[in-house]
């Protein structure tokens, strides 16, 4: 039997769209085991300075003037696709994506950000490119950039965005819902008290898990954690400063001074562990750490959502009440506090969440690329 082979494409603007090609891949690799996959980064083919200077416009707007940021998505967000800005956009690369896929002949392409399902869509209507293009959204809502009449199937988290791009005129049946892909370890079930001993963590205390995004940690990390370090009702806290060495040292004292015990983390690769281990989460609203925790059924508590798609994901949230929305910090600390005095209501939240993805998100999706490609085949020998 022919191997088979895939190309992924992600980006590295913000790590969502990343970690949702590294869930399909790992998805892929449990279906069949030889396959060949590659994984490429579209800022690559911009060239290094390009891909360094958008990368860098694009992280500090977020971090510094993010209200800039969501005006550019509201005012972008119903673009029509044939306009002749994603005209434009459909050439970026072209050239250099072709080449590519040529060379490497994959049965099928997965793409988990937009601008470049945008251009290998494009190919498609064109009759340039003859395989299937498979589009994750990576979001609980849906930009005009995403859409284009050339994908062959698009991968969706929920009705609504499966509704939003029907209403843009994609067919129905080019749309499966299954849930954000994530990776397949966030699906496994594991014993909570087996690794809250592996851990060393506290199991008779409530424990509360602090996150922050790919563009730095959760501003006012620092006293987010100060403030769970005195509270008179007892809990655990776990912060995750990933890459952020400044926050790490800066809690040290304050960790040693703490009425409660808190434990502080680097970059880690057991997200899935410390989410099975939590009772709530104080995170950013990324489209796939929503869907991580999710899927763990864990109760989300989302500070000051980036105005664009986070807002959507962290309005997506509380509709379905899996979590709340504090937009200042004053807010935070009182949601917070009621929490700890009602853990019931935190309970709540969870059983919520447990219903709120349908699950086996990423097998599911790639059963249908697998299947998607075996139908090409068929018509290809046909033809």
């Amino acid at each position: 039997m022919k191997q088979l082979k895939v190309l992924v494409f992600s980006a590295s603007f913000g790590n969502g769209h990343k970690r949702a090609a590294e869930a399909v891949i790992e998805g892929i690799r449990i279906k069949e085991p030889s396959a060949k996959i590659i994984h490429l980064d579209f800022g690559d083919f911009l060239g290094r300075r390009s891909n360094t200077i958008i990368k860098n416009i694009y992280s500090e707007m977020i971090k510094h003037i993010p209200k800039l940021w969501g005006r550019l998505y509201y005012k972008t967000a119903k673009v029509q696709p044939q306009s002749m800005g994603q005209r434009l956009l459909n050439q970026l690369g072209r050239r250099n994506f072709l080449k590519y896929i040529q060379v490497f002949e994959p049965d099928f392409i997965v793409c988990t950000y937009p601008t470049v399902s945008s251009i290998l869509a494009q190919l498609r209507i064109e009759q340039i490119l003859n395989v299937p293009v498979i589009t994750v959204i990576t979001d609980y809502t849906v930009h005009s950039h995403w859409v284009h009449l050339g994908v062959d199937r698009y991968i969706v988290a929920c009705p609504e965005v499966k509704e939003k791009l029907v209403s843009w005129g994609i067919e129905a049946q080019c749309i499966l819902m299954t849930g954000i892909p994530v990776s397949p370890r966030f699906e496994e079930y594991v014993d909570r008290q087996l690794i809250i001993k592996k851990l060393g963590f506290n199991p008779e205390l409530p424990t509360f898990l602090l996150m922050g995004g790919a563009y730095g940690i959760l501003e006012s990390a620092a006293r987010i954690c100060q403030k769970l370090a005195d509270s008179y009702v007892p809990v655990q806290t776990i912060i995750v400063c990933g890459k952020n060495d400044k926050l790490y040292q800066s809690l040290e004292m304050m960790i040693a001074k703490a009425r409660n015990p808190m434990v502080r983390l680097g970059y880690v690769n057991n997200v899935e562990e410390l989410m099975t281990v939590s009772d709530l989460i104080i995170t950013k609203a990324g489209g796939l750490t929503v869907s991580e925790a999710l899927t763990k059924h864990l109760p989300l508590v989302i500070y000051k959502p980036i105005p664009g798609q986070e807002e959507e994901n962290a309005h997506f949230v509380k509709n379905i009440g899996a979590g709340y929305v504090a937009d200042t910090e004053a807010e935070l600390g009182r949601i917070l506090n009621h929490f700890l005095r009602h853990p019931e209501d935190i309970e709540k939240m969870r059983q919520k969440a447990a219903v709120a993805l349908p699950g086996l998100s990423t097998e599911r999706a790639v059963e249908d690329m697998l299947r998607l490609v075996s139908n090409s085949r068929i018509k290809q020998r046909i033809g």
